[in-house]
């Protein structure tokens, strides 16, 4: 009798277990209860995923947003520099509002479009070489090819580069190549972020490589006078600022921080020419 009285006791225990167990997990999944008197079927019942399965879940998107975070971490380039950088970001900043935008904005008024686009066509072609062995040095045959024919063609049809009849004929376009990249095409790194005063943005590597561009340049070579040299560097700044007036203007008012920004867009800058060759 007693006994009998025990497992009474203990299956009474056991059903009010199980109807809390399942009252618990049916509130949990937020599943809607059924009609009194409604039939259940055992295909349609609400079953309670494997914890793994929860945990896996959970996990999911905090790894995601864990990777995200490292991947902009790894991708920001360093700027062991950055009060000396800021300082020479302001004086060249201070160059162009006093020196170069009211040298470019009164060339501007002055020189028709047509004559400053021909301009910009002469000391591009001119610098072709830089374009052609960058090309070959980063096993771009293609663009080389390409390099070849616009400056045979341009510099005769196109009376010695002031026309462009490669592009506008013949739709070749220019390989936008240098050493910089050249040394990013063959894994070097740009190791850290320089502001160099009048130059501008750069970085180590690209600081080399544009070392490795004026001996390429034809007008090292061409120009024995270094003050001559400066002023046709100078004004083929000039002309080709002509052309990009407002555009530094729109991007420090759109910017918070506008040091920051133009570092960081650089490096995308870079990173895309050496991605895409």
């Amino acid at each position: 009798m007693k006994r009998n009285q025990v497992m009474r006791t203990l299956f009474k225990r056991f059903l009010l277990s199980a109807f809390w167990l399942l009252l618990f997990y049916g509130l949990a999944s937020g599943e809607p209860d059924l009609p009194i008197g409604s039939s259940l079927d055992s295909s349609v019942c609400y079953q309670p995923p494997d914890l793994p399965v929860i945990i896996a879940q959970f996990s999911k998107p905090s790894l995601k947003e864990e990777e995200l975070e490292l991947e902009e971490t790894l991708d920001t380039l360093a700027d062991p520099l950055e009060p000396v950088n800021r300082i020479f970001f302001h004086v060249n900043d201070k160059l162009y509002f006093w020196a170069l935008k009211p040298l470019a904005s009164g060339y501007k008024a002055v020189v028709p479009e047509d004559l400053r686009l021909g301009v910009k066509h002469f000391f591009s072609n001119l610098t072709t070489p830089v374009r052609l062995v960058n090309c070959l040095l980063q096993a771009n045959f293609k663009g080389a090819g390409n390099e070849t024919v616009r400056f045979l063609l341009n510099s005769t049809l196109g009376l010695a580069g002031f026309l462009d009849p490669a592009k506008t004929e013949l739709k070749i376009e220019k390989r936008d190549e240098d050493f910089g990249q050249t040394l990013g095409f063959w894994g070097i790194g740009p190791a850290f972020y320089i502001e160099w005063p009048i130059l501008g943005a750069s970085s180590l590597r690209d600081t080399f490589g544009y070392a490795g561009d004026l001996l390429l340049d034809p007008k090292t070579y061409l120009i024995k006078s270094v003050s001559l040299g400066l002023a046709i560097r100078t004004y083929d700044q000039v002309n080709g600022t002509s052309f990009r007036i407002g555009e530094y203007e729109d991007f420090k008012r759109n910017t918070l921080d506008p040091y920051i920004a133009k570092r960081e867009a650089y490096h995308q800058n870079r990173k895309h020419k050496i991605k895409n060759r």
